[in-house]
């Protein structure tokens, strides 16, 4: 973790990841990488559908390798690079076969290490199995909801899922906002943590910082007029006037307020609900 000297008000706090001796390049592998318009908030007619996006630095998008289909063929870490597009590390692997994908870097995983997606692969970090071959209490990343339709779960920097029992076809995960939940025991996930733990440490310490991130101001509801939110209006700092906060649209948000549909088809999956409060 990399901290800084109060030479300004901006600078006070102000913390950041310590690259130096952690990454090995600087420039991504041309043939995994693309320009990508971002769509900053907007939908195909152009309307904000999601606020608080927009500007920011530009970037050039990595192929990463979600779904675990280069099954059987030992690859070797050449590269622990950043990636501006997602919080954890990222990795070059180069497979026997003479292929090469980038892939989400695992903590304690160096270059030069050996991965390999196989059924029949030992359980250590970087590799990837079914989840009906990973031992109970062992910590998983890059996991899939569902077989062979790419990882989708604990893919962020520092996260991890826990195998914490199996039962009649379906391995029981601790997620990482400790929901239980089933998912198919034919699932793939790999093995350990995702790497850059210290990302949740970083103190942005500055507005001009997180407009070079991409992220524009969020203005409070009670700071507009009634014209342009329900919380609006009132003399000098007037509460929101209502029991319940609501969104710009009217609908219940916020302040412990559940949104989740309650017919959704998970229901039947979640074991028990993640814990809600300061305690987890």
């Amino acid at each position: 973790m990399k901290k800084y000297k109060p030479t300004s008000p901006g600078r006070r706090g102000m913390t950041g990841i310590s690259y130096r001796g952690v990454l090995t390049t600087s420039k991504p592998y041309k043939p995994l990488t693309k320009g990508v318009n971002r769509s900053v908030g907007r939908n195909s007619d152009g309307r904000i559908t999601t606020r608080h996006k927009g500007g920011g630095h530009k970037r050039v998008w990595r192929e990463i390798s979600f779904k675990y289909d280069k099954r059987e063929v030992e690859g070797t870490i050449t590269t622990v690079e950043y990636d501006p597009n997602r919080s954890g590390f990222i990795s070059l692997v180069s497979y026997k076969d003479g292929e090469k994908r980038y892939v989400l870097l695992p903590q304690s995983v160096k270059v030069g290490d050996t991965i390999v997606a196989s059924a029949d692969a030992k359980v250590k970090v970087g590799n990837a199995l079914p989840l009906n071959k990973i031992p109970v209490g062992t910590f998983v990343y890059n996991v899939e909801i569902k077989p062979d339709s790419g990882a989708k779960i604990a893919r962020s920097a520092g996260n991890y899922a826990e195998v914490i029992a199996n039962d009649g076809g379906f391995v029981h995960l601790k997620m990482p906002s400790s929901e239980i939940r089933k998912v198919s025991e034919k699932a793939w996930a790999s093995v350990g943590e995702v790497s850059n733990e210290e990302h949740r440490l970083v103190n942005i310490g500055k507005a001009g910082r997180a407009r070079w991130m991409g992220r524009r101001p969020t203005v409070r509801g009670s700071a507009m007029n009634p014209v342009d939110h329900p919380h609006g209006g009132g003399e000098g700092h007037a509460g929101r006037g209502r029991r319940r906060a609501i969104s710009k649209w009217g609908k219940p948000t916020g302040k412990g307020q559940k949104s989740r549909k309650p017919k959704k088809y998970s229901n039947q999956l979640i074991v028990k609900r993640r814990k809600v409060g300061k305690k987890r």
